[in-house]
């Protein structure tokens, strides 16, 4: 009797512990879950805060005007401070990284000093111009190693708790290759000649309370929302759910997921509850290779907008991202682009699918609008240009300034150098209301 008690005991304990083992390793995988998450984050945001950094200081470059020059520095200096908080979220402390960081600091430094000076009163010098051509330069080339890095980490599936644990590991040399990536940065950067640092060291958002104002029509039912759907995605007997929206959202709408069986994939929509609008659609789906033109997509996107009864936009920007194309929109009146009734529309080049769109702006924007007459000329509006732009293209177009309000203005496209930039000139005051360095066909990165 007293053996099998024993025996009973004994085989709970075990049991017990198993169990206390088990609870251990599974919240031991969470912290190191949650920890490479931690890390997978920091690193993709430090690289898009490089990128950004690199355009920002681009867009200085292309300035003319003194009013948005300090308020483009201030961007700078928040972009480098970014760069430094994410930087400073890596497992990084034991290897040797302060070329870098001293660098984001003296970029940071040098555009804050500038960007609360009175550059009416004390403009940049030619020497503080070059040393932001210097800065544009090197930008540049940490931002292309950093993609390198992060290209790597992508294919790869490279994990940062491995970093850790390599970092941590006294043995050498030291093989990993995030952490070999990183060396190569930090060297970079130090081998950037000195620079001479001085004395001293958003159109296609739409808010949700706008857009719950703007839309109109009668209400819909959830079946209603579900021959919409069906309808704008051309497809029929297939699998629909419809549920309202949670209260997250400032307007009524019905949630559709569609079943997409032909590619194994789901369909996700927004329909507002007024009017049956269709906001935005995101098919989730892979992307194979690239069988159509970005030019045949372009007219598949124009005929979905067209079926839609949404007419007179004009394509005023295209962008490929490997199999995707990625279509911009704005609506047209008396040949004026009204920029901020703007639509995206993406399309698969695999074969041609609708597989993203978006709406939003243009639901909250779109309206009858008296366009005004320019009070400049193009060519007075041109006079107000950097010099050392060159023109390529112009247009005259309504945009939205810092301050929310539309504004008519004549859009330029020019190139300085290498770089393409889009800058918009107000066709009544000839005062610069926005300056955008446009990207170019980004390199493919490979793992090496």
């Amino acid at each position: 009797m007293i053996r099998t008690i024993l025996l009973a005991f004994l085989a709970v304990a075990v049991v017990s512990t198993g169990y206390w083992g088990y609870q251990e390793h599974q919240e031991k995988n969470s912290i190191l879950i949650k920890a490479e998450n931690t890390y997978q984050r920091a690193f993709h945001d430090l690289t898009y805060n490089l990128d950004q950094l690199h355009d920002e200081i681009g867009a200085t470059l292309a300035m003319n005007s003194r009013e948005h020059l300090s308020p483009s520095l201030a961007d700078v200096w928040r972009l480098t401070s970014m760069a430094q908080l994410n930087l400073g979220q890596l497992p990084l402390t034991l290897m040797p990284f302060s070329k870098t960081e001293e660098y984001l600091y003296k970029v940071g430094n040098f555009s804050y000093r500038n960007a609360v000076r009175d550059l009416d009163n004390e403009p940049l010098s030619e020497s503080e111009y070059e040393t932001l051509q210097s800065l544009y330069d090197q930008s540049g080339e940490i931002q292309n190693e950093m993609r390198k890095v992060q290209s790597m980490v992508l294919n790869d599936n490279l994990r940062w708790m491995d970093v850790e644990l390599a970092l941590a590991s006294e043995d050498e040399p030291l093989n990993n290759a995030i952490v070999n990536g990183f060396h190569i940065v930090n060297e970079k950067v130090g081998g950037f000649s000195e620079v001479d640092w001085g004395a001293d060291l958003p159109q296609l958002q739409a808010n949700d309370e706008a857009l719950k104002e703007r839309l109109n029509g009668e209400e819909i039912t959830a079946e209603e929302a579900k021959e919409i759907a069906l309808r704008f995605c051309e497809l029929e007997n297939v699998e629909v759910e419809v549920e309202e929206t949670g209260e997250g959202l400032a307007y009524q709408a019905y949630a559709v997921r569609i079943d997409d069986p032909e590619h194994e994939a789901n369909i996700f929509m927004d329909i507002s509850k007024k009017g049956g609008h269709p906001i935005w659609l995101l098919q989730d789906r892979q992307i194979g290779e690239v069988n159509i033109s970005l030019n045949e997509a372009s007219e598949r996107a124009k005929e979905l907008l067209e079926k839609n009864d949404i007419s007179d936009m004009q394509l005023v920007d295209s962008k490929q991202y490997n199999a995707v194309g990625v279509f911009n929109f704005a609506y047209l009146k008396d040949n004026v682009r009204i920029y901020p009734d703007a639509i995206v529309v993406e399309v698969s080049l695999q074969d041609g699918e609708i597989i993203g769109y978006e709406a939003s702006a243009y639901l909250t924007n779109h309206q009858e609008r008296d366009v005004p007459a320019p009070k400049l000329t193009m060519e007075e509006a041109k006079e107000n240009l950097n010099p050392s732009l060159e023109v390529m293209e112009h247009h005259v177009a309504i945009i939205k300034n810092d301050l929310g309000e539309e504004v008519l203005t004549y859009e330029f496209f020019g190139v300085i150098n290498n770089d393409t930039y889009r800058i918009f000139i107000n066709a009544e005051t000839g005062n610069e209301e926005k300056i955008e360095k446009l990207k170019n066909a980004e390199p493919v990165y490979k793992s090496e």
